[in-house]
Formats: structure tokens, sequence, C-alpha cells
């Protein structure tokens, strides 16, 4: 599949690049969970105190998302997206370092709340691809965002395996500065001018949240799809590390992998979007969404079915996730990152949310538990889909 993206600032090369970005940022968030394990045992914490770095992650990125993102549409992005990644490479040293756990909270948070590098350039791919390709530069970004975070999983659990947990942190750091000063010096200059101060940039996403139905519509039903995802996120290496499987960080973190099918199809998914064909990937999205959740619950003693589940419930979110926000960046162009910022805020809210009723749903019936409230969130997402409407000419589900 060739990268059919291009306009004077934007090259094939650099749009690779920026998926690469995109994916370091975004992966990051989620080493910690086939690691949970680990760093329990590490900090004599119980796992259940781990996996509450699961939601962190996601409450720190959402805050991220509301309070950094926006920038983009007032500062130059080039500098804004470099800054954020090196101050996220920090958060990832911290944790690789910290001696407490208390500590390694302090760095995920960090990390968290500076990964929204990612969230900068997606609407900037927008920005420079060229007229009608604006969904195509969207899916190739995400995508990168996409396999960041499944190889995030596999990587951590297999150098977790190798050198120990806090490896997987360092190491991270240590690429994430290299690849920020890449981008530095590969990507134009390139800003979105805007007058107003930042306080009336925060206040404006407020209107746009209240002006545009399809914002809202889109917004929501993502955030409902990426918490039901986020229960599996934030439960799986419970389950395959102390179920009737009894996997290892390396042997989790490669099932992670199963899902990388999600992120091929991620692509096809904006070019739908700029065929005017976004009911179709809708659709696709949130039935493929409702499916996984028998898979997947039958998979927690069987490791066929649980991998199934995995490839078509990362399907069906990056069809969805895909569709609605190359949509919501046509939507108001002059206003792409705030527009961006207010979906992916929501976005990741509910994935936040769907982490800590996972965790809830984990210790109050276990597997069952996590699926039963896993498939409950789907068919929520499902049914939003399929009552969204069109909008400024394009086709929803």
């Amino acid at each position: 599949m060739s990268v059919n993206v291009s306009a004077p600032g934007l090259s094939a090369s650099s749009l690779l690049l920026m998926a690469l970005a995109c994916g370091l940022c975004a992966g990051g968030n989620y080493f910690n969970q086939p690691l949970l394990h680990s760093i329990a045992s590490h900090f004599s914490v119980s796992e259940s105190a781990a996996a509450t770095s699961v939601t962190l992650a996601q409450v720190a990125y959402a805050a991220g998302l509301l309070l950094l993102a926006p920038l983009g549409d007032k500062l130059q992005r080039r500098g804004l997206a470099v800054s954020l990644m090196l101050l996220a490479a920090l958060g990832q040293a911290l944790c690789g370092l910290a001696g407490q756990f208390d500590l390694f909270l302090l760095g995920t948070l960090m990390a968290g709340l500076f990964s929204v590098a990612a969230q900068v350039l997606v609407p900037m791919a927008a920005a420079l691809a060229q007229p009608g390709q604006s969904g195509r530069a969207v899916g190739w970004v995400m995508s990168g965002l996409l396999l960041g975070i499944l190889l995030a999983r596999s990587v951590a659990g297999m150098v977790s395996e190798a050198w120990g947990w806090q490896a997987v942190y360092q190491g991270a750091a240590l690429v994430m500065a290299v690849v920020a000063l890449w981008l530095w010096k590969a990507l134009p200059a390139s800003r979105n001018p805007s007058p107003v101060s930042y306080p009336q940039v925060l206040r404006s996403m407020w209107h746009l949240l209240r002006s545009q139905p399809g914002l809202r519509q889109r917004t929501l039903v993502s955030a409902l799809a990426f918490a039901s995802v986020s229960v599996l996120f934030s439960t799986m290496a419970l389950q395959l590390s102390s179920g009737p499987l009894g996997l290892d960080d390396g042997q989790i973190g490669l099932i992670g992998l199963a899902g990388a099918a999600g992120a091929l199809v991620a692509t096809q998914a904006g070019r739908l979007v700029d065929k005017g064909l976004g009911r179709v990937s809708c659709a696709i999205g949130a039935l493929a969404l409702l499916l996984s959740w028998p898979l997947l619950w039958v998979g927690g003693a069987h490791l066929g079915w649980f991998v199934l589940g995995m490839v078509v419930i990362d399907l069906g979110l990056q069809c969805l996730n895909i569709t609605n926000q190359a949509t919501v960046a046509q939507l108001l162009p002059a206003a792409r990152g705030r527009m961006n910022a207010v979906y992916m805020t929501g976005y990741f809210t509910g994935a936040a949310a769907g982490s800590a009723l996972g965790t809830l749903a984990w210790r109050i019936n276990g597997w069952q538990g996590a699926c039963a409230l896993g498939l409950a969130l789907a068919l929520l997402a499902c049914l939003g889909t399929f009552r969204m409407r069109k909008t400024h000419g394009l086709v929803a589900a």
C-alpha cells in the first residue's frame, strides 16, 4: 500500500515520520498494561493499585488534549509538537528511574499529559495534505498511532522479559527524544495564526461543542467505543496472567500484535471518508465492536478466541475513530486544532472512564464482569452510531 498524500509542505516521508512520532507518543501510555504484574511486584503494591496507572495515563492525556492541544491553532505547530514530545520523553525517563511507586505515577502523569504532541500532529497533517486527501492523511497518521499502541504493549512485554520492565521506559525516553529532534529538522514551520488569547481559545472550544452537532455526536460515539475497548486494555493482563492461561509479560505483549489488523484498515477508513462513504466505515466499526466481546468472553479461557476477539475489537475501534476524526477535521477547517482537541478530549475521557470502570468490574466479578461492562458500552456505541445524522454533506452512519 503506497502513501499517496503529498503537498508542498507534506512529503510522503514527512507523513510517515509524523505517523512514527504519533505512535511513540500514544504508545508510551500503554507500556504499563502488559507489565502490571511486574510493576506491582517491584513496588510491593497490589495489582489493582498498579492498574490505577492505566487510568492515570488516560486522564493525563485527556487533560493535555483539553489544555495543550488547542494551542496548535495559535502557536507554531512544529515547535509545539517537538516541545511536548521532549517533555513526554522526560516523563518516560522518570518512570524508568523511579524508586517509589509515587514517582512512577508522577512520570506516568507527565508522559500522558505531554504525549498530546500526537494530537498536534494529526490536524497538522490534515492541514498540509492536498485538498480531498485530508482523510487519507489522518488515516495514515492515526494508523501510526494505533500501531504504536499495539506495538507498545508487545515490545514492552518482550523487553521486560529480557531486561526488566524499567528498561522499557528508559529506552522509550531515548527514542522519543531522537524522533522529536528529527521532527524539528524534517517538518515545515506551520502556524494557524489566531489573534485571540489562550483563555479565549479554551472558551471557544465550548462554543464549538455547542454549535457543531456533528462534533457532539461523533465525540460521544467514539468516547463510548474507546471506553469499551479500554475495559479490555485495563484488565486483559490481569486475566491472562492469573487466569487459566497463565501467560507471562512477553506472551501477553505478543497477543497485542493481534490487533495490528485494525491499523491496516485505518487508512482505508480515511479513504472512505474522502469518497463520502463514512456510513460504510462506521457501520463496520460499530458491528465489529459489538461482535468482539462474546469472542473475548469465551477467550478468557481459550487463547485462540481471545486473539480473534483482539483483532475484531481493534478493527471496530479504528474504523469508528478514523471515520469520525477525519470527518471532524473537515467540518470547520479554520478551527481544526480545537475541533480535534474537543473530539480527542472526549475520546480519551471515555478511555479513562472505561479503564476505571473496567478495574472496578474486575474487582466485583473478574473477567465475566469486565466483559459484561465492555459489551454494554459497545452496545451504546453501536446504537449511537446508527442514530447519527448527515452533517455538512458528509454521510454519517
